[in-house]
């Protein structure tokens, strides 16, 4: 018992060690009545050495004294925000507001994570990247470069956020997914799996972008629709409703699928054709030109619907056949 005593003693007068102490003598004011302190390493721990200067904080409160967390470089960390476990806050980066680094996540360069904002776990915030409001970025996510993640969105497991792309809303980007160029994944959309958004592409709404899929260019995946598998959608394409696009489809230039529509296996759907109502495009089946697929008409082996084609009811085109020009088929 007394061992345990004494043990228990020893655990206690660690955790309340002060690792770092503020220097007076090496302060930035930043008006309003706020003074930053630059902290010095009072003991070693980890990778910081006994005397090691580190980057800013306006209070102790800022920077966890258990643990290996630490600032540096010229890194701040202000208002009620926390840096706690073995997180690390480096270079020119910001922690501010009510935000909070912990676990082992590092904010580098000039990256900055405010508001109510958190990176956790193995998270990495770096370039110009902003992690603001209630965001969560978690697992072995990565923000960086110019992107932007915000209000209640997260990034979680292995995914990245990078180019100029914004993941905002309720919106999620998790498993190995990227979000990328000018991208935005908005509303309650989630990309997942391996999926790619980039470009100018909008997934947003309600809308899923999973497995191998790529949503690019100027592209846009809607309400409650689905790209799944290995599909494209690319150009100005879009896809909206409760339609889904899956297997190795394609949607692309400025076609439009909508409704209840799914286009899957090899299919490909382009120019400024449309499918929608219950429609399926299936096979290595093509609908190009200013073609219409409507209804619940169903286009599938290596058929073609071309020109101003409109295939609609309960049409059916399949094998090598081919519907062209002005051609109504019901």
């Amino acid at each position: 018992m007394a061992n345990e005593l004494k043990q228990a003693r020893g655990k206690l007068e660690q955790s309340t060690v002060k690792k770092y102490e503020l220097l007076t003598n090496d302060t930035i004011e930043l008006g309003g009545g706020i003074t930053l302190f630059r902290i010095k390493a009072l003991i070693s721990f980890g990778n910081v050495k006994k005397g090691e200067l580190g980057g800013y904080v306006e209070k102790e409160g800022n920077l966890c004294h258990s643990g290996d967390a630490w600032v540096t470089g010229d890194a701040r960390v202000t208002g009620d925000a926390k840096v706690t476990g073995n997180a690390k806050v480096y270079g020119n980066a910001k922690v501010t507001g009510s935000a909070e680094v912990t676990g082992n996540a590092k904010v580098v360069g000039n990256a900055e994570v405010c508001d109510n904002a958190k990176v956790s776990d193995n998270a990495r915030a770096f370039g110009n990247a902003k992690v603001s409001d209630n965001a969560r970025v978690t697992g072995n996510a990565k923000v960086y470069d110019n992107a932007e993640v915000c209000d209640n969105a997260k990034v979680s497991d292995d995914a990245r956020v990078t180019g100029n792309a914004w993941v905002t809303g309720d919106a999620w980007v998790t498993g190995d997914a990227w979000v990328t160029g000018d991208a935005r994944v908005t509303g309650d959309a989630k990309v997942t799996g391996d999926a790619w958004v980039s470009g100018n592409a909008r997934v947003c709404g309600k809308a899923k972008v999973t497995g191998s899929a790529k949503v690019t260019g100027y592209a846009k995946v809607s309400d409650d629709a689905r790209v799944t598998g290995n599909a494209e959608v690319i150009g100005n394409a879009k896809v909206s409703d409760i339609a889904e696009v899956t297997g190795n489809a394609k949607v692309t230039g400025n076609a439009w699928v909508y409704g209840n529509a799914k286009v899957s296996d090899d299919a490909w759907v382009y120019g400024s054709a449309e499918v929608y109502g219950n429609a399926k495009v299936t096979g290595n089946a093509w609908v190009t030109g200013n073609a219409w697929v409507y209804g619940n008409a169903k286009i599938y082996g290596n058929a073609k619907v071309t020109g101003r084609a409109k295939v609609t009811g309960n049409a059916m085109v399949s094998d090598n056949a081919e519907v062209t020009g002005g051609e109504l088929l019901n």
